[in-house]
């Protein structure tokens, strides 16, 4: 009586002159009953998601972590779903979720999937996208289409900075009858499976050759000494400045020679069993028609002045060496950790070519000569076994 009263005010108040408010109501009453009296659908159970059939071993990582990163996450799934049989009826979506919860039975697939293996590199799955998504067929009663769309990205940690690597987005479609399920797990368990494939098959092809992937440096330090150059003569043991090397033109002054040394690198980054393999190659020079000596200094101790000169570039460049020693480098500021080990070694060897210049280029220099040499020897002596 009270469904009627309220049908009734709710007539009267839109009601026009074509027909009579208690006909209104009583058609809406009608209308009322008779959708009241169609079944609904009852609730689907949750989906429960199956082992994998095929557990993969990866060679280069294992899965530490999973993390939802949908945008809304919500039930997995949007299933059609009819009346119990035989009650006549429509159909309905209904939201159904993972047994347990999406999240947690998704963490235990990939498990299942995957095995675990912490010796390899971290990779963590951000799932951005797992739904299914049903509709009934136009023109097919009792059929319904389905669509598994999976998304994940993949990233990995090292030195403690997650690095991405790859992203994946893969569909799936089935067709099933509307009152049979059995199709939609299967379908779901494919599209994840192929999902961790591709994770498996991308990190084999490379881990080899892709510097995002390298564990970390492994460093080949070499002296170029080779002197094929006319005008560049590179330090060499046992090869010390003649007065052939000074090919520039005599300049005026009190100065008796001079000499123009200095260093240089080249690093040529590979990548190598999974590791970024630097191979470092030093440079100590002096540039012969930029470097003088006068007719009249033409000396022992000229050239051993000069010399010295010579030597204290090697001890800079072999200081620089111990800077860029793998233990100091990462994978992702190893140039920027060379470069600026270059330019405080630059500073220290232009320091110190001043302070020996200062020392012993006046006239009673023999003595802060002798100092010098001994300094210099002595150091280049303890670096040997660097070298």
């Amino acid at each position: 009586m009270r469904l009627f009263l309220a049908v009734s005010s709710f007539a009267q108040a839109v009601g026009c002159g074509l027909c009579r408010p208690g006909r209104v109501a009583g058609l809406l009453l009608l209308a009322l009953l008779a959708t009241a009296a169609q079944p609904a659908p009852a609730p689907l159970p949750p989906l429960v998601l199956q082992a994998p059939q095929l557990r993969l071993e990866p060679r280069e990582f294992y899965v530490a972590a999973l993390e939802d990163a949908r945008p809304t996450p919500l039930a997995v799934a949007e299933l059609w779903a009819l009346p119990t049989a035989p009650a006549p009826g429509p159909g309905s979506l209904q939201q159904v979720d993972l047994q347990g919860g999406s999240l947690p039975a998704l963490r235990r697939f990939v498990q299942q999937s995957l095995a675990r293996n912490p010796a390899l590199r971290p990779v963590t799955i951000r799932l951005t996208e797992c739904r299914i998504s049903e509709q009934p067929v136009a023109g097919a009663p009792g059929q319904v289409e389905g669509r598994v769309t999976v998304g994940m990205t993949f990233e990995w940690a090292r030195n403690g900075q997650r690095l991405p690597l790859t992203t994946y987005r893969g569909a799936a479609r089935y067709l099933r009858p509307a009152r049979q399920l059995t199709v939609v797990e299967p379908t779901l368990r494919q599209a994840l499976s192929e999902a961790l494939n591709y994770l498996n098959t991308w990190m084999n092809q490379q881990a080899r050759h892709n510097p995002v992937l390298a564990r970390g440096v492994c460093l080949t330090l070499d002296d170029y000494t080779r002197n094929t150059d006319p005008d560049t003569l590179f330090y060499a043991p046992g090869r010390p400045l003649a007065v052939a090397d000074f090919l520039g033109p005599t300049r005026p002054g009190h100065y008796a020679a001079a000499v123009f040394p200095s260093f240089a690198f080249s690093a040529q980054p590979t990548m190598e069993q999974g590791w970024l393999h630097l191979r470092v190659q030093v440079k100590v020079f002096v540039v012969r028609h930029s470097s003088w000596i006068s007719a009249t200094s033409r000396d022992a101790y000229t050239l051993n002045h000069e010399q010295r000169h010579f030597d204290l570039v090697k001890l800079v460049a072999e200081r620089f060496k111990q800077k860029i020693q793998p233990a100091n480098l990462t994978v992702e500021d190893y140039n920027a950790t060379m470069q600026l080990a270059y330019f405080t070694s630059f500073q220290e060897m232009n320091r110190l070519q001043e302070q020996y210049d200062a020392e012993t280029s006046n006239g009673s220099n023999s003595a802060a000569q002798q100092r010098w040499d001994q300094r210099i020897s002595a150091e280049l002596r303890a670096l040997a076994p660097a070298r």
